[in-house]
């Protein structure tokens, strides 16, 4: 693959040698679904402003396999709630690489909703259902033994919106940068007043990615 970000909208990636053999790794037999959501990402994705197309050489590593990698951190058959789903990022790569577990996909905006949903059909997704909803208005409603994000908010408020979606005993995964232990240090106060544990940084995927996912873990203990 070739790292150049000029790379034309609707041009399908492929992946590099290193990322070919994480991809084999992580999805295993779904391979070919994890090329199709890469399809997606990178036609209809960047025509409908999901992404930029200076993001299309950095598909796979970057955010597919950046985000699939996070599913080595759930239990088998459990639900995953994913706040901001956006792109399907990570919720959809989660749910291709772990097809016991039940997705559920939470975006307020309409256009990423019906792009979500085309993808989910087209790929054959039964185990994704998308919401067209702002995550507090699904409290109540619908809840996860994870709740999953990226590149949505800081700490301070995505704490607000994901730890009341989780059950009693769940965990919040929350995929960050380098300013993940400014973010947690932020917000301890508040995460402790919605019913959060302590928060820990853990690095995944060392052994497959060139480069590791860095996720914030905050156990659930009440809701």
């Amino acid at each position: 693959m070739t790292d150049s970000p000029d790379q034309a909208p609707g041009a399908i990636p492929e992946p590099s040698r290193h990322e070919l053999a994480a991809a084999e790794s992580i999805f295993g037999g779904r391979i070919e679904t994890a090329r199709a959501f890469v399809a997606h990402l990178a036609s209809s994705g960047i025509e409908r402003g999901l992404l930029g197309p200076r993001e299309v050489p950095r598909l796979w590593g970057r955010h597919v396999l950046n985000c699939a990698v996070v599913a080595d951190l759930m239990a088998v058959d459990t639900t995953v709630v994913d706040v901001g789903s956006g792109a399907g990022l990570p919720g959809l790569a989660i749910a291709i690489a772990r097809p016991d577990l039940e997705l559920h996909l939470v975006e307020p905006l309409e256009r990423r909703v019906i792009w979500l949903n085309e993808v989910v059909r087209d790929l054959g997704l039964d185990n994704v259902t998308v919401h067209r909803a702002r995550a507090e208005q699904l409290v109540g409603d619908v809840a996860g033994d994870y709740v999953t994000a990226r590149a949505v908010s800081a700490l301070t408020t995505l704490a607000g919106w994901t730890i009341p979606l989780a059950r009693p005993g769940a965990e919040v995964l929350a995929i960050k940068g380098r300013g993940a232990s400014d973010e947690i240090e932020k917000a301890k106060k508040v995460i402790r007043t919605l019913g959060g544990g302590t928060p820990e940084i853990i690095v995944i995927g060392d052994a497959v990615l060139e480069e590791p996912t860095t996720v914030v873990r905050i156990p659930v203990l009440i809701r």
